[in-house]
């Protein structure tokens, strides 16, 4: 699937419409040319929609379409099981700094 677009999909899922610049800002570390390309792939395979506004300077504003949305339950659990996955290292973080002090 490609190392951005899940990010890409939590964050339309998240705020249903967003500008490019805000998706840009919410991501951090994506490259614009990297966003661009991901856009483009996700509008290809229908999951994203691509509305541009006739005005200047233009308005471009992407939002995932009908057939994306049906993404919301894995994206949520891929979410849920990325929370538990932070807590779980911080866990056993927390874990080996009590054993090195201890040793």
């Amino acid at each position: 699937m490609g190392k951005w677009k899940h990010r890409i999909l939590f964050e339309l899922q998240k705020n249903d419409v967003m500008r490019f610049n805000e998706l840009k800002r919410a991501i951090p570390g994506i490259t614009q040319k990297m966003l661009t390309a991901q856009l483009r792939e996700l509008e290809h395979h229908d999951i994203v929609v691509r509305k541009v506004y006739a005005q200047i300077p233009p308005k471009v504003e992407y939002a995932m379409t009908e057939y994306g949305s049906s993404l919301h339950p894995l994206l949520a659990a891929m979410n849920d099981w990325g929370q538990k996955h932070a807590e779980h290292l911080k866990q056993l973080e927390e874990e080996n700094s009590l054993k090195q002090t201890n040793a």
